[in-house]
């Protein structure tokens, strides 16, 4: 039978995969940044030459990592919903190179998309009345393409998607559910908020000052990322899976149908 999008279904769905697997996740987050961290460390090493050359095969190198970190957290999140009674290797969580540069390929079409924003802002930076008027659009057009196509990162780890079938598929099941995809967009800005808020009290209690700032600012990202990100990532994720089956005649098993 079909099963019509629901916001509190979806969150309840999702609370469940993240309370089941929340240790595998957080362990994931935490794996994910010091690799992304030491590869960093490596890059000042090995990549002291500030070339343009360099610095272009500096920049896609780190972005190709961040696509196969990304792309294999999706990955984590789909097979723990998949199989939650059975096992899984390490090798069904790895994303294909073709995953990654479909992803970079996203990436870098909506870069270029803000570059060209900002330059229009710049010529009309001189038309108060115009620039105001197209800043209101510019607004309205992000916030379209980005509730339309969040799901497009899903279709390339779970169909294997090229960048333009998984935007035209992010496109098509957002259809008709704009504002419900929006409205869970609010909530993870939300739950965003919320998890950031305690951990800058607690480390405000240590007194920052310009010696210790940047330290502070460190451990509160990281502590902020490791509990965040699996939640919101589990929340796209679970969506993206209700979203499909709403448009589709399915089983009514819940391992199925999320």
């Amino acid at each position: 039978m079909y099963h019509p999008f629901s916001i509190l279904g979806t969150l309840k769905t999702s609370w469940n995969v993240l309370r089941k697997n929340f240790i595998t996740l957080i362990i994931y987050s935490v794996v994910s940044l010091f690799i992304y961290g030491f590869i960093n460390f490596l890059t000042i090493i090995l990549f002291i030459d500030n070339s343009l050359i360099f610095q272009v095969i500096l920049f896609f190198l780190q972005m190709l990592i961040q696509s196969y970190l990304t792309l294999s957290f999706y990955k984590l999140i789909l097979t723990l919903m998949d199989k939650e009674y059975y096992e899984f290797e390490f090798k069904e969580i790895l994303p294909s190179i073709k995953m990654a540069f479909s992803f970079i390929a996203i990436v870098i079409t909506y870069t270029f998309l803000v570059v060209v924003l900002f330059f229009f802002n710049k010529l009309l930076v001189s038309y108060e009345g115009i620039l105001f008027i197209f800043q209101i659009l510019e607004m309205i057009l992000v916030l379209f393409l980005i509730v339309r196509s969040i799901f497009c990162v899903c279709f390339i780890v779970d169909d294997d998607s090229n960048p333009f079938e998984s935007l035209k598929q992010s496109f098509e099941i957002t259809k008709g559910n704009f504002f419900n995809t929006l409205l869970i967009g609010v909530i993870i800005i939300a739950i965003m908020i919320v998890t950031l808020i305690p951990i800058v009290s607690i480390l405000s209690l240590f007194r920052p000052n310009k010696d210790n700032i940047e330290f502070l600012f460190k451990v509160s990202f990281y502590l902020w990322f490791i509990i965040a990100f699996p939640m919101v990532q589990v929340i796209i994720m679970v969506t993206y899976r209700r979203l499909i089956y709403s448009h589709i005649d399915v089983d009514d098993n819940i391992t199925e149908t999320l």
